[in-house]
């Protein structure tokens, strides 16, 4: 369950058919994913970007985790050309990708802990829930948030701070489906 904790949500919306993009986030969200060549996809930041190893504390779980969670998006809609011409990119582009995605694993997005390393803030254990956005069901609502009283609720207030200001274009639009 989401529980308020001022601005110290990390929040995005997400093809619910997990292609990896970004339609929209709040602040928190871009100052999070901020510096990778590829944050407006998520897959694409995992396995193309070589940050992400180290962002991604335990990168494996991350990588098993979207690897999986896009091969149920591929059995609901085998039809999907963007999602197969994704496959095909991070196939040729990573053999991390090609390995897991051989593996055939399947797995929904719901909950789970994460854990991230952040350039600027240090360690972060964020807990997130996904919603299905039932008046566009083709996405989906993450929410990201830190245990209270923690020290990675202290990093995410922290980098709550160190991003106040303008947002970046990219960050406050809506892409169409």
């Amino acid at each position: 369950m989401v529980r308020r904790r001022g601005n110290n949500q990390v929040a995005a919306v997400q093809g619910a058919r997990f292609l990896g993009e970004a339609r929209a986030r709040n602040r928190l969200a871009g100052a999070l994913y901020a510096g990778f060549t590829h944050s407006d996809n998520l897959l694409r930041m995992t396995f193309l970007d070589p940050p992400a190893h180290h962002f991604h504390r335990d990168w494996g779980r991350a990588a098993e985790s979207s690897v999986a969670t896009l091969r149920r998006a591929a059995g609901n809609d085998p039809e999907d050309s963007r999602l197969w011409e994704l496959v095909g990119e991070l196939s040729t582009k990573s053999a991390d990708f090609r390995v897991l995605w051989a593996r055939h694993d399947v797995r929904g997005k719901t909950r789970e802990a994460k854990l991230f390393h952040h350039a600027q803030v240090g360690d972060l254990e964020l807990h997130y829930e996904a919603f299905t956005v039932n008046s566009a069901p083709t996405q989906q609502l993450i929410v990201y948030q830190a245990e209270p009283g923690s020290t990675s609720a202290d990093a995410l207030a922290l980098l709550g701070s160190l991003s106040a200001g303008p947002l970046p274009a990219q960050d406050s639009t809506m892409s169409a489906d």
